[in-house]
């Protein structure tokens, strides 16, 4: 070997040198991650960029379709009513709305057990599990002749579902920093508004198979809609691993990063272990009142809205084919301006003042639709309500999950505010009742109103809980708070 040849590898060889001393470093930073030690380590924005791309694609669209097939099966009664599912199992009006109300009558029970269950069942086992059952549940909805076997499949999806949300939503705690959240609940919520779009056109698309095999067009849709969350289940089973930072498709240097992360945000995440002082914490934090208050009222147009527009467009003179398929323009509408809306509150970390903006559209909407007569204007009214029935149920939940900390009292939080919020599903069934809807529509433009009332309250009070921990900080003030712990830490700012 030449002179030159041992000159050429210098380069080479250092080269080589420094990848493995950075190697050893990113090992030695690992190491003090894993022993709970702090973290001072700054990650490369163009890296961490490039994970949370590379999360996205994978994690994101699976959680989407999960929820997408959990509000399809959920929602697809107000597409099957206008197909003449009430009459062939002999329901009354009254009997259907009880038929809409009593799926959250477990949906509420169980929500906040499902929520608190996650971590020692883990989240594999419980999404795929809960997914499966109500698959099945789905499809057999199709086979019931009765009203009493409605009232069983409706409740055993709403204690199926009830674990759903939350999970996703504490999933989503696991893989994401606090300011990258509310764009991530964002397309979880816009889901719910994908799948009245995707709803109306899969009803429009399986009624015209009425007679096929001597069943009904609105059988057809629960025996493929309850087919499709099987699909689902297996993708849950495979594509959402208990630990994202061991992720399948994750480097090295990037499951290295994704610890840092975890360690950067531990404060956040808190202790894993359970207790009982967390949960009386939770249970007794203004934030979770003012958050379940404004979830109730904006749940309302939420199950309201999404579940009686096919019924409500009937009302304007349309059949029930033509019924379905213009809710889609109004649900992509509503998805896409959730998520425009998501993005710059994530962005500017501002919830209060996006909530009570896109509530002003609802309002009017709300106005038009009840003292208008013209069908033209009435749809335009749709349009306009669908803004806030998204935006601000995803926003407020997004709000009440950057602001708990840690893990388990944000996990009894966010399943309390969904159980208070949730109950609206029983009132909706029931003040939704006959055709045009005046008592259902005028409920919800009260609704909103109040909702507006508190929005403006929960800013202002987490405002000055900001001021207070300023001051205390800055040693103007004693501190007299009786929680110093979690999100009661002077150095936690709430986003307001």
């Amino acid at each position: 070997m030449s002179v030159h040849d041992h000159d050429d590898q210098g380069p080479a060889l250092e080269q080589s040198q420094s990848v493995v001393k950075k190697a050893d470093e990113k090992m030695m930073v690992a190491d003090e991650a894993s022993n709970g030690e702090s973290l001072n380590v700054e990650l490369d924005p163009k890296m961490e960029k490039k994970l949370l791309f590379k999360l996205d694609l994978f994690f994101v669209p699976i959680i989407m379709l999960t929820y997408l097939s959990c509000f399809l099966d959920r929602s697809n009664i107000g597409n099957v009513k206008v197909a003449g599912m009430p009459a062939d199992i002999h329901a009354s009006d009254s009997e259907f709305s009880t038929a809409v109300s009593i799926f959250y009558a477990t949906y509420v029970v169980f929500e906040s057990p499902w929520a608190v269950l996650m971590k020692k069942l883990t989240p594999r086992n419980i999404l795929t599990g809960l997914c499966i059952v109500w698959s099945l549940t789905t499809t057999f909805t199709g086979f019931i002749e009765s009203v009493g076997s409605l009232y069983a499949t409706r409740l055993i999806l709403g204690a199926c579902e009830a674990g759903l949300f939350p999970c996703l939503n504490l999933y989503l705690t696991m893989v994401y920093r606090r300011e990258e959240q509310a764009k991530r609940v964002s397309y979880l919520m816009s889901c719910a508004a994908i799948s009245g779009a995707v709803g109306g056109l899969l009803a429009y698309g399986l009624l015209q198979m009425d007679g096929i095999g001597g069943k009904a067009g609105w059988r057809w849709v629960y025996i493929i809609e309850g087919l499709f969350s099987f699909i689902i289940a297996i993708l849950i089973w495979f594509g959402l691993p208990n630990n994202p930072e061991e992720a399948y498709f994750l480097t090295e240097e990037e499951r290295w990063m994704m610890r840092v992360r975890n360690e950067q945000r531990r404060k956040y995440m808190g202790s894993e272990e359970f207790s009982w002082e967390e949960m009386r914490i939770a249970v007794t934090d203004p934030k979770l009142l003012f958050s379940a208050i404004v979830q109730f009222c904006q749940d309302i147009l939420l199950y309201g809205f999404s579940t009686f527009l096919p019924t409500i467009l009937k009302s304007m003179g349309y059949d029930s084919l033509m019924s379905n398929i213009l809710t889609v323009p109004v649900y992509i509408w509503a998805a896409a301006i959730f998520i425009a809306i998501a993005v710059c509150a994530d962005r500017y970390s501002k919830f209060a003042s996006f909530i009570f903006t896109v509530n002003i559209f609802g309002i009017i909407g709300y106005i038009l639709l009840l003292t208008v007569s013209n069908t033209a204007v009435k749809y335009f009214a749709c349009f306009l309500i669908g803004i806030p029935t998204y935006t601000a149920v995803g926003l407020n939940l997004a709000w009440l999950n950057v602001n708990v900390a840690p893990q388990y009292r944000r996990a009894l939080a966010i399943g309390l505010q969904q159980t208070i919020g949730n109950c609206a599903g029983i009132v909706a069934g029931q003040v939704y009742r006959t055709s045009p809807y005046v008592l259902g529509n005028s409920f919800s433009l009260g609704s909103i109103v109040v909702s507006q009332i508190v929005v403006v309250c929960h800013g202002l009070y987490l405002r000055r809980q900001n001021k207070l921990k300023a001051q205390i900080e800055s040693g103007e003030k004693e501190d007299n708070r009786r929680i110093h712990t979690g999100d009661g830490a002077v150095d936690f700012k709430y986003h307001y």
